[in-house]
């Protein structure tokens, strides 16, 4: 109940292919929409009742891990140092980054996200979590040996928009009480969804950090398996599928971005700093890598 105002409807409806026009794209508005509205408001009250049915009988709920770590930039400028304390004597992990290499159209920096934690020598801390929505499978199970579809999806997508909204109200605790690096935030939800807040949460696999195998760091360094009961698959996709992990930035100029093509000798730097052979980094990082 606590993360329901923290849904983001839109993505909803994307997942079941409706899509307002223009001024009714987004919800609430695509409730008024001529073409969708009707089937639109329809699927949001069957939404509703499913949402009542899951809270009353429990068949999902949602289980998490978080840590906020002493770090620094590591003093190549490339990676992130994680301490077991403040202080930072002892080493608990090295979260390595990507940097972005593509010839720009204007003068900015060629961004990693090792840019946004201060070097040795001054505090600094880095977040992280993991979360998951449990029970889908089972669930969406049952209504698939019923032959209902329709119900199945609806569990389905479901199970999705409450583990986003876990993350975001994670997020936002995060920021005001347990790190507390924005105690004053006074935002409302749709501020949220527009990223108005100071900070960024990057999922590994995404463009600003492209390698999917930087989650075993996240892994050990939160016991996510044990704690939170969110494994990874071979293929590094976390279990359940209705999942989120991130990092946590509190600097007030980090930002999302794309790493983009990367050439060999960064590929072999980035592999020397993981202690993986080229070939294995190469493989995954094979979408971005801007040689054959």
């Amino acid at each position: 109940e606590d993360v329901l105002d923290y849904i983001d409807w839109n993505p909803f409806f994307q997942t079941w292919e409706l899509r307002g026009k223009y001024p009714n794209r987004g919800y609430p508005k695509i409730f008024n929409d001529e073409r969708v509205g009707v089937e639109a408001k329809k699927l949001f009250d069957d939404a509703q009742d499913m949402l009542k049915r899951i809270m009353k009988e429990k068949t999902l709920w949602l289980d998490g891990v978080t840590g906020i770590f002493a770090a620094n930039r590591s003093p190549c400028g490339e990676d992130v140092i994680v301490y077991e304390d403040n202080s930072r004597t002892k080493r608990k992990g090295v979260l390595c980054m990507l940097r972005q290499q593509a010839e720009k159209e204007h003068d900015g920096p060629h961004l990693s996200q090792a840019d946004f934690i201060a070097p040795e020598g001054h505090e600094d801390f880095i977040g992280m979590f993991a979360v998951a929505c449990h029970g889908c499978a089972e669930l969406a199970g049952k209504y698939e040996k019923e032959n209902d579809d329709y119900n199945k999806i609806l569990v389905q997508s479901l199970a999705d928009r409450l583990v986003e909204a876990y993350a975001e109200k994670l997020h936002r605790d995060i920021r005001v009480d347990l790190w507390g690096y924005a105690q004053d935030e006074k935002l409302e939800k749709e501020d949220l969804l527009k990223i108005k807040y100071d900070g960024i949460r990057p999922a590994p696999g995404y463009p600003s950090q492209p390698d999917h195998t930087e989650k075993f760091t996240y892994w050990d360094l939160l016991d996510a398996e044990n704690v939170a009961n969110i494994k990874l698959s071979e293929h590094l996709s976390m279990i359940p599928a209705s999942s989120v992990s991130a990092l946590v930035f509190a600097h007030k100029e980090s930002e999302y971005f794309a790493v983009g093509p990367i050439t060999k000798e960064q590929v072999e730097d980035y592999a020397r700093r993981k202690g993986k052979t080229v070939e294995e980094m190469e493989r995954w990082l094979g979408p971005i890598l801007s040689y054959h």
